[in-house]
């Protein structure tokens, strides 16, 4: 249709047009994307067999739907993503507070401006990027908010009684008529502005002031909500609950890999930074492994969830470190190192929920852990295992490397280093480069050196080293010498 040559309504009717509600139009414009295998929710990684069947079901059941799920986990994303489902322009009746439909008004302002200029009545047109409205609930939004009141200044203006409706003034939700609206974390929302959503739901009625409009909305209503709410902070009452059609439930990634795709994807860097940091891939598993740790440290809240946002926030943080370090030392390109980890702990700290044993800790102790509890995980993927208890004169490919730190007082490996002195201090013990061209002889030799930090700190949590940070950077010894240093 070109809307370009419909300006009112008596053109509207000649070109044939038929109204929809918004959600024969989702579930129309839908249902053409699936006959075409396109993807209706393009960039979300990890739901493509749960989460998305199950919005699509709903959708295509003209729901209302209730998105469940821990913090960092899409939920607004997703809605935001359906706006894409829309048709990309719709008529509304020129001048109208809530989006009228020519052919179908509602508002009085609209009604008395059809019945006064008939074919006459000027058209508007409204695009999709101007279909959606999100609230986040707090505990101060009121039913004026949401749904309106009484305007005694367009009463005084307009010299009304306030019997008369047109001294309304609309709330959030009529002016999104034919729109998506989306309410966030909606068990913050106090129980009575809750109530007040029922007619709108069910009925299509709001009640103002005394009045009672039958305003029959046309709306995509959209929930969020996070299970830790229903005990900690608040409730869905059950009478809304019972309104929404579908409740769909979310996940975090279930692989590193997805994870991956989705850090890459949301972190927020310029080429400058993508070129002049080169990551190795264990590096980005690493960083994934992570989370993993953090969804199950017992230092960390599990009801709170551990965010996709921390990966994110970290992987701007690992590539600064690095970045940071190569413009101090006048470098035009560097690699990251595996002690440019430490510099990811500013993003754990604050997006981590701690329970007591945690707060006992420190924040910093346990991001610390975690970086450990994630190394250890991934050891074994990389090189031989090593048991726990091993016979006394049992020996180990390691021998040799922990060895050499008893026979050398201390191996310190500073922050700040060039690329030129790191690598000369990597390469400098013999025995980390024999287990590293036998156990990983395939491996980019730009790689290599993340490597051989990664397999001293993998000792160090398996209790075959010790670790120390000094002002400086860090040094690695050997447990005995680290005991006796102690003494």
């Amino acid at each position: 249709m070109n809307k370009e040559n419909i300006n009112t309504l008596g053109d509207l009717k000649k070109s044939g047009y038929k109204s929809r509600s918004i959600k024969d139009e989702l579930r129309g414009n839908l249902k053409e994307k699936i006959k075409q295998n396109e993807v209706p929710f393009e960039g979300i990684h990890g739901y493509e067999n749960t989460v998305i069947p199950e919005l699509e079901r709903a959708i295509l059941s003209r729901h209302n739907i209730n998105l469940l799920g821990l913090r960092g986990q899409a939920k607004t994303r997703l809605a935001r993503l359906m706006v894409k489902l829309l048709d990309e322009w719709i008529p509304v009746v020129e001048g109208s507070e809530i989006n009228d439909d020519p052919l179908k008004p509602i508002s009085r302002y609209a009604k008395d401006l059809i019945q006064e200029k008939a074919d006459d009545t000027p058209i508007a047109w409204l695009h999709r990027e101007e279909r959606f409205f999100e609230k986040l609930a707090t505990p101060d939004v009121t039913v004026a908010d949401l749904i309106g009141d009484v305007d005694p200044i367009k009463a005084a203006n307009l010299r009304l009684s306030y019997a008369d409706d047109r001294v309304i003034h609309f709330g959030m939700i009529p002016r999104a008529n034919r729109s998506i609206f989306v309410i966030n974390e909606l068990p913050d929302l106090q129980a009575r502005i809750q109530v007040a959503l029922f007619n709108i739901l069910q009925e299509g009625d709001i009640q103002i002031r005394g009045f009672k409009l039958r305003l029959p909305l046309d709306m995509q209503f959209v929930f969020t909500a996070n299970p830790e709410d229903y005990t900690n902070r608040g409730s869905i009452v059950t009478p809304l609950k019972d309104r929404i059609g579908s409740q769909i439930l979310t996940h975090y990634p279930e692989s590193r890999e997805i994870a991956k795709m989705i850090t890459s994807q949301e972190a927020v860097l310029d080429e400058h930074q993508r070129n002049f940091v080169k990551v190795p891939e264990i590096a980005r598993d690493l960083l994934e492994q992570i989370s993993f740790e953090a969804r199950d440290s017992e230092f960390i809240d599990h009801k709170s969830g551990v965010s996709a946002r921390m990966s994110i926030t970290a992987f701007e943080n690992l590539l600064s470190t690095a970045e940071r370090r190569a413009i101090k030392n006048g470098e035009d390109q560097t690699h990251l190192r595996f002690g440019d980890f430490l510099g990811v702990i500013p993003s754990i700290t604050g997006k981590v929920e701690l329970v007591y044993e945690g707060e006992q800790e420190g924040a910093a102790f346990v991001a610390q852990q975690l970086i450990g509890d994630a190394v250890k995980t991934m050891f074994s993927d990389y090189f031989p295992k090593i048991e726990k208890l091993t016979k006394p004169d049992e020996t180990t490919p390691y021998d040799d490397l922990v060895e050499w730190f008893f026979e050398n007082s201390g191996f310190e490996l500073p922050d700040e280093l060039t690329d030129a002195e790191y690598k000369e201090k990597l390469n400098s013990i013999e025995p980390l480069n024999k287990l590293i061209e036998k156990y990983q002889p395939g491996i980019n030799k730009e790689d290599t050196y993340f490597l051989k930090e990664f397999l001293l700190w993998g000792l160090v949590e398996y209790k075959k080293l010790s670790k120390q940070r000094f002002s400086k950077g860090l040094q690695f010894k050997d447990l005995y010498g680290s005991y006796i240093s102690g003494l």
